[in-house]
């Protein structure tokens, strides 16, 4: 089942860094950022992880989860995290369940061949569980600012509400 803006997230269950089981139910009450990256330890994924590192805090005092997702399994996780001292978990998407949920595997031409690839992508998933807004495709600088932007919106709108 795909997804959806303004609708549910599907049913799904995740196991990521720290033991802990991430599922479309796990955070309600809470906002949730999942941002899907193609690869622990690669140049731009670097750059995306400690922007959300740095940013952490602010992600934080809005009340927002932020996980990592990727087809890394979890050894290659947890060396990632320690190595940046990631302060939020990331969830090891090993079969491609979740990435195919999100819709982001994609046909990539590497060096002439065909493969399939993760396209960096950003889901911001309200406390009711439901897709509040989507980044497809996009590129890191100033992306970890315009998600923070966001959250604050969603934040502003349910005080309002």
């Amino acid at each position: 089942m795909a997804i959806v803006v303004n609708k549910p997230l599907p049913e799904f269950e995740a196991n990521a860094t720290g033991g802990v089981k991430v599922s479309n139910i796990s955070h309600n009450g809470q906002v949730m950022v999942l941002y899907f990256y193609p690869k622990d330890n690669t140049p731009g994924c670097t750059t995306e992880a400690m922007q959300f590192r740095d940013k952490y805090k602010d992600f934080v005092k809005l009340g927002a989860a932020v996980f990592g997702v990727s087809r890394d399994n979890m050894k290659s996780h947890d060396e990632f995290k320690e190595k940046l001292e990631l302060p939020f978990e990331l969830i090891a998407d090993t079969e491609e369940k979740m990435c195919h949920m999100f819709g982001v595997v994609k046909n990539k031409i590497m060096y002439g061949k065909k493969v399939k690839g993760i396209e960096r992508s950003t889901f911001l998933i309200d406390a009711d569980g439901t897709l509040a807004e989507e980044w497809r495709g996009l590129k890191v600088p100033g992306h970890v600012e315009e998600v923070l932007k966001s959250v604050k919106a969603l934040n502003a709108l349910k005080k309002a509400a």
